[in-house]
């Protein structure tokens, strides 16, 4: 079978598509055919090798060995014997970062908890476009409540996968929402249904005098105390994305903000693949629809513009490749 396999670490020039051996499911595994597979921050990362811990670890300490892509949907070839749960033709999609990756390929094995029905009334291309993406900005809106309506909300780094699920969510119980990125992605997010958007190379959104009740930051490029300033009492700061350093500044910001003021700074741990089910009935419900940039064949000079794209975060939404 064909798969997207690293050269060595780095551009996205050192990705080639290579034949290599099609896996056997074990007990508690299913085979999938894999027709599309979407792009992360985490094949960003593994790519690079950056940062050098995990990823090093995870993709081959001293030369690459990882079949890259998380984000999978396609359908059930083959059951091992341990499988109850889904049958040869089951439509499927979800999110494999927990499972070692390797959604780049015509097939994939993955452990039956791994995985979740997909809407009969999804494309792939839309399946594989919610398993990561649409977890965070789950998980992330209910850092604040998911049922609570009428909050000032600011999404920061919004023209992405996350900001682009996220809007969609909030505006279920009307909520006021603020989105921030570059210039370019603003008339995209005005579409999306943002409420006002803030361009981060003309405004700071942490030295205006506007506050929130919760914030989405998908960057975490600023200080905690920038974060804690523009919340309002009992406002919560919820992270999903940035350095490792960061990620500990807030976390360990956090435990003192939550101590000594009414305020909250969270890190949300993703929660692989828990709440798929809910997306398939907001989809059927015609309440959701995931936002796909673009879409680019399995070839390697278009899975090197994929991830090029990525890269350069020019993406208004999420990037599928299909297979």
């Amino acid at each position: 079978m064909k798969a997207l396999s690293i050269k060595k670490y780095g551009s996205p020039d050192f990705l080639q598509i290579r034949e290599i051996q099609q896996p056997s499911p074990r007990s508690e595994q299913v085979l999938i055919k894999v027709h599309a597979v979407s792009l992360n921050d985490w094949d960003w990362g593994l790519l690079h090798s950056s940062p050098f811990v995990p990823n090093r670890f995870m993709a081959g300490l001293f030369r690459p060995k990882i079949i890259l892509g998380s984000d999978i949907a396609g359908v059930v070839e083959k059951v091992g014997s341990g499988v109850s749960a889904f049958k040869v033709g089951d439509q499927v999609y979800g999110d494999l970062s927990g499972c070692g990756f390797g959604g780049f390929a015509e097939y994939v094995c993955a452990p039956q908890d791994s995985i979740r029905l997909k809407s009969a009334k999804m494309t792939f291309e839309q399946a594989a476009a919610i398993p990561q993406a649409g977890m965070l900005a789950l998980q992330s809106v209910m850092a604040a409540g998911i049922d609570k309506s009428g909050l000032s909300v600011l999404v920061n780094g919004a023209g992405g996968g996350v900001g682009s699920i996220a809007i969609q969510l909030l505006k279920l119980h009307n909520n006021h929402v603020t989105g921030v990125d570059s210039g370019e992605k603003l008339a995209a997010m005005r579409a999306w249904g943002f409420d006002h958007v803030i361009d981060y190379s003309v405004t700071d959104f942490t030295q205006n005098s506007q506050r929130y009740d919760l914030i989405i930051d998908v960057k975490t490029e600023r200080s905690p105390a920038d974060y804690e300033r523009c919340l309002k009492p009992n406002g919560v700061y919820a992270t999903v994305g940035g350095s490792l350093l960061s990620l500990l500044k807030i976390a360990l910001s956090g435990l003192r903000i939550n101590r000594a003021r009414n305020k909250k700074l969270k890190v949300i741990g993703l929660h692989a693949n828990s709440e798929l089910e809910y997306f398939n009935t907001l989809f059927e419900a015609d309440q959701f629809k995931p936002v796909v940039d673009s879409n680019f064949s399995f070839k390697e000079k278009d899975v090197r513009e994929a991830f090029s794209r990525f890269g350069a975060a020019a993406h208004k939404g999420k990037i599928v490749v299909l297979i």
